[in-house]
């Protein structure tokens, strides 16, 4: 049995409290400390909705995203190694809306607007998003091995141009970035014929600041080329990221194919099966390192909300009492950039902890500064004491669960049989088809068309 810090009497917290698992405590921790301070300050207006019991307790989560048929939806069914309800597959645009690939006892599909509903589910927030967004949305349930220990999303087919933008009837970019924030891994999809990124997925990659962390890039369809055409490939493809996902780090991209087909060009087998081993050995940790996940979210939430209060906070102090408030609201808006730097100097908060200039300027214009509460030191106290104390009792927590319990891995689908994923000993299909005699002993390579 785990207690919240050290024991006392008999197991204890000074505030008389205890928890069982590392869920429970990220769970009371966020409703007692720091979600406080987050509805005092309008934090769920400006930022992202409150966090609810299904967003803990819920399954790791894998986002797949990526322009129209550069394989999305063929990648979920080679993991699971079935179909799964409201799959549609072919060459054009098919894939049209959200879908949330889930475990269930029986198999099914559940519309958006019953989904939201559901308190055992963590999408009760995307209602915020309207008919428009849920209309196609859809959770397809399944009784798979695999969806037992990971969900996974896979989401519209990115076109290019404005007129495919406007036509969605909802916010895209803003749908990524809710699911960007609350998901453990985002897996970036290019096809080795298809590296332009459009306006729409440079807008879709950007709604993901600040998750790098979660990023991971995977080359499809790369045995379509031959080694010398592979290399250049591959570099196009690093500059045109590099244009998008402005870090000093180099994203991990991971080559190869991902159908249940033969290869086409089998001389760069040995690159694809590590590559892909590396790539499945990156999924198959994902539950064991769930709750480190969901810490490390909680304390960038904290942050922010930290940051956001100190705005607010200090634009109500600057707000005159009776006269000239609208023209004061709009010379603090202009002044925003020179206020995050007053901040940043008076609280010794580091640049990076501070929202979008732009984006805040553009959501102050709708609020009463003279509404806004002035500093609580005592909810940001709390906050700080949070971060300073607790957070180290759950990591301690988290390492004495890990070695209680055996680690938890992804299993079943393309993951049956070996820890290194589909490309262990006994595999005959996709990538090893052809490898050597055996495979047509073993069964030979499905019949799915690779496309979206």
């Amino acid at each position: 049995m785990f207690s919240w810090v050290k024991q006392e009497q008999g197991g204890r917290n000074k505030e008389g409290e205890m928890y069982q698992t590392v869920t429970e405590g990220l769970q009371t921790l966020y409703t007692k400390k720091l979600l406080p301070l987050e509805e005092t300050y309008l934090f769920h207006d400006f930022h992202s909705p409150a966090l609810e019991a299904a967003d803990f307790q819920s399954k790791p989560m894998v986002l797949l995203v990526g322009q129209y048929s550069t394989g999305k939806t063929t990648f979920i069914r080679y993991l699971l190694e079935q179909d799964f309800p409201g799959m549609r597959i072919g060459p054009e645009p098919t894939t049209d809306g959200f879908i949330a690939v889930m475990y269930g006892e029986n198999e099914g599909v559940v519309p958006g607007n019953a989904l939201v509903v559901d308190p055992k589910k963590p999408f009760r927030k995307l209602n915020a998003f309207g008919n428009s967004f849920l209309n196609r949305f859809i959770c397809s349930q399944m009784p798979n091995q695999v969806l037992q220990s990971i969900s996974i999303i896979d989401t519209p087919g990115i076109l290019s141009g404005e007129k495919q933008r406007i036509s969605r009837g909802y916010d895209f970019a803003e749908v990524l970035r809710w699911f960007g924030e609350r998901v453990d891994r985002i897996i970036l999809l290019f096809d080795a014929h298809k590296l332009d990124i459009s306006d729409e997925f440079s807008e879709a990659i950007r709604a993901f600041k600040g998750q790098d962390d979660k990023i991971r890039v995977v080359l499809n369809k790369a045995d379509q080329v031959d080694t010398q055409q592979l290399m250049r490939v591959y570099g196009a493809l690093m500059w045109s990221l590099g244009k998008v996902i402005n870090t000093p780090e180099v994203v991990r991209v991971y080559l190869g194919s991902f159908w249940a087909k033969p290869l086409q060009n089998t001389e760069n087998r040995r690159l694809f099966e590590a590559e892909s081993q590396d790539l499945f050995r990156d999924i198959q940790s994902l539950p064991r390192n769930a709750a480190l996940r969901k810490l490390n979210d909680l304390i960038k939430r904290a942050r922010l909300a930290k940051v956001h209060a100190y705005i607010i906070s200090y634009l109500k102090k600057e707000m005159p009492s009776l006269f000239g408030r609208e023209k004061k609201k709009e010379e603090l808006i202009m002044r925003l950039p020179e206020i995050y730097t007053i901040l940043q100097r008076e609280h010794h908060i580091s640049p990076g902890d501070f929202p979008n200039v732009a984006k805040m300027q553009d959501m102050l214009q709708h609020y009463d500064f003279s509404k806004f509460p002035s500093l609580k030191m005592k909810l940001i106290e709390s906050v700080d004491k949070m971060l300073a104390n607790k957070i180290a009792v759950l990591m301690a927590m988290i390492r004495e669960e890990e070695s209680k319990q055996p680690p938890a891995m992804v299993s079943g689908g393309a993951f049956e049989g070996s820890q290194d994923g589909p490309f262990g000993q006994g595999y005959g299909e996709g990538i090893s088809a052809g490898a050597d005699r055996l495979t047509e002993a073993r069964g030979g390579p499905g019949v799915c068309e690779q496309t979206d």
